[in-house]
């Protein structure tokens, strides 16, 4: 038997998830998990750099452990953030999307590229998270001066276990650098912002071997984990998707990007697939849920949670995409400002979120057959909302759709299928 691994780290966890082939399909087994989560340093939002690498190779560790030899491992994360370097040394705190130090930029980029122009070439949504802000603020506070690289997270992890710096296609598409046409970092942009042009070179593609760990071969997946979700969801045909985690993300695959007016007016981004491109939008997602749950009820379980808020008569809404939500200090307060009526009980909060969430999905796909000039009959949801019943049966109500719910680790899936199709044994 041979066996591969798939490192998938969310913003909220992470897992090592060893798969193989057996009787012709595809058998998968979790090995470790462990926490993840943003903390403060200094007035920031950061993430744990040294902390996720480590864990990264205790769960390698465990992998090999239980199953012995491993052909070969990829690592896959959330998209934007990054970790720069100065030779091999790390520019410290690595930050995390959800502080706020891009709002002070991002009126200065847009004075040297109107995002009208950004959003042509690049197709890439606005957030103010987004790498290309980032980037700026570093230059702007000094700390580009002596880098040499700039790596992705999944990039950096995977750095830290074979000592080689990739650059993978699917998570630079997140940057708001590359551009849609020609699949490259756009000279263009970095040269009009003064961003260094040693960050900025040449991209790889999913399945490229960038060298081992351990005498484990190393090889890129589709880095960014929306990218290994849709490539992981076995889809019949080509129909809406929904990769529903800390964010909801909602698209379709298209054969090009679509960078038209429409589409820059309702903020839908085209990021890359391996071989077709990703039409969709970020949704705010179980971040409202898991901030609201946090805060009201820690020790609740979630099932709990979900059949008080089914039992629930509460019928406000918010628009869950406000961004109000994106990085509160309080998501209750957040919801209480947002809402002529309050809710009077926690489950009355968790409605509120549910509902909200199902009919921004409804808009979303409105606008996503708008602009695609399609009709689709079904969407497919994948990752831990998939598991919610009550979610599920909101947003086939709201859109109209039939819903095919896959509670399956999809991210980790389409990680391995990567693996599985370039047969690096």
């Amino acid at each position: 038997m041979k066996y591969y691994l798939a490192v998938d780290i969310g913003a909220s966890s992470g897992r090592h998830i060893v798969g193989w082939m057996e009787d012709g399909e595809l058998k998968t087994c979790e090995v470790y998990r462990f926490p993840n989560g943003v903390a403060e340093r200094d007035g920031h939002l950061t993430w744990d750099i040294s902390a996720l690498t480590a864990h990264v190779k205790e769960g390698i560790a465990k992998a090999v452990e239980r199953f012995g030899d491993i052909v070969s491992l990829s690592v896959d994360t959330w998209g934007v953030d990054y970790v720069l370097l100065r030779g091999e040394r790390e520019v410290l705190p690595v930050y995390a999307y959800r502080d706020g130090r891009t709002a002070d930029v991002i009126g200065g980029v847009h004075e040297k590229i109107p995002f009208s122009e950004l959003y042509r070439r690049t197709g890439c949504q606005f957030q103010p998270f987004n790498s290309i802000y980032q980037l700026c603020d570093d230059k702007r506070r000094g700390r580009l001066r002596g880098v040499t690289d700039l790596l992705m997270i999944p990039e950096y992890l995977m750095y830290k276990l074979t000592g080689v710096k990739s650059r993978e296609y699917t998570n630079a598409t997140t940057t708001g650098l590359v551009n849609a046409e020609t699949g490259a970092f756009d000279r263009e942009i970095t040269e009009r912002l003064g961003l260094p042009e040693q960050l900025f070179p040449e991209l790889q593609r999913p399945g490229t071997v960038i060298g081992s760990y351990e005498g484990i071969k190393v090889v890129l997946c589709a880095t960014h984990d929306t990218a290994s979700a849709v490539e992981g969801i076995p889809m019949e045909g080509n129909h809406p998707y929904i990769s529903s985690g800390t964010w909801s993300l909602l698209g379709v695959k298209t054969e090009r990007p679509l960078a038209d007016a429409k589409s820059a007016v309702g903020n839908w981004s085209n990021e890359g697939g391996p071989g077709y491109n990703r039409y969709q939008k970020n949704i705010m997602g179980m971040w409202l849920v898991n901030e609201l749950r946090r805060e009201l009820c820690p020790e609740k379980p979630f099932d709990e949670i979900v059949r008080e808020a089914q039992e629930s008569r509460f019928d406000g809404r918010v628009d869950a995409d406000d961004a109000a939500f994106l990085s509160p200090r309080s998501m209750k307060a957040a919801f209480d400002a947002a809402l002529k009526e309050k809710p009077r009980v926690p489950a009355d909060y968790f409605r509120c979120a549910y509902r909200s969430l199902a009919h921004c999905y409804a808009a979303a796909v409105r606008e996503l057959e708008e602009n695609t000039g399609k009709t689709y009959e079904k969407i497919y949801i994948v990752g831990g909302g998939a598991k919610n019943a009550f979610l599920n049966r909101l947003t086939a109500e709201a859109t109209g759709k039939n819903i095919i719910a896959l509670p399956i680790e999809a991210t980790a899936i389409g990680n391995l299928k990567i693996q599985l199709l370039h047969k690096f044994d």
